[in-house]
């Protein structure tokens, strides 16, 4: 089934860029990545700052909710043996409140989180956006595409080459200085080389 869908998908994808040579002849064509961009921005580094300092405070409570669960079961244990069937239910029952307590506060807070980050993300990814569409406008481009590859924007790209790339157009619009991606050395023929960057590719 999986090969039957890429057979397809690759025919389709012939079809369009047969279209796009025949149509786009006179048409301006570039691309950038948003991931990247984003990652540049100095807002982001602010609003990840910021979201590490709620998660932490977070943690903190998590981490307070396990212990008294912890505690209470302990003792539950310790003396489960000599306590009454009221006792022992009564205490049950309690620390099935604190499961299911600490259950919900971490889902709130995992969604409380993702909201607040959206919400700080907004402006700054309309920002980008502003800024790459004044750049195609003032250079003439007619289409923008995206190299983005990550589980919330697929690549609408698959092939170019860098005289398209618009990104550095798009850093100088916004009066951004993008830090240099930094590059891991080859490693040894004789042993694999590990990559655990999640720096996103410039292009």
């Amino acid at each position: 089934m999986k090969n039957v869908f890429r057979i397809i998908l690759v025919a389709l994808l012939a079809g369009v860029a047969t279209q796009v040579d025949a149509q786009t002849a006179s048409q301006k064509i570039g691309y950038t990545n948003v991931d990247y961009i984003l990652s540049q921005m100095p807002e982001t580094k602010v609003i990840e700052t910021e979201i590490k300092t709620k998660e932490a405070q977070y943690q903190t409570l998590i981490g307070q909710k396990q212990k008294d669960l912890q505690d209470k079961y302990a003792n539950y244990q310790k003396n489960s043996a000599t306590m009454s069937e009221v006792i022992r239910a009564d205490m049950e029952k309690q620390m099935q409140g604190l499961q299911t307590n600490l259950q919900e506060f971490q889902q709130n807070a995992v969604q409380e989180l993702q909201g607040k980050q959206q919400q700080l993300l907004a402006p700054v990814l309309e920002k980008i956006d502003k800024a790459i569409k004044e750049v195609a406008k003032e250079n003439g481009y007619t289409f923008v595409l995206s190299t983005d590859i990550s589980r919330e924007l697929s690549p609408v790209l698959l092939y170019t080459t860098e005289e398209y790339n618009l990104t550095d157009l798009v850093f100088k619009k916004m009066g951004v200085t993008p830090k240099p991606v930094a590059t891991t050395p080859a490693a040894p023929a004789n042993k694999p080389a590990a990559s655990n960057s999640t720096t996103p590719k410039k292009n």
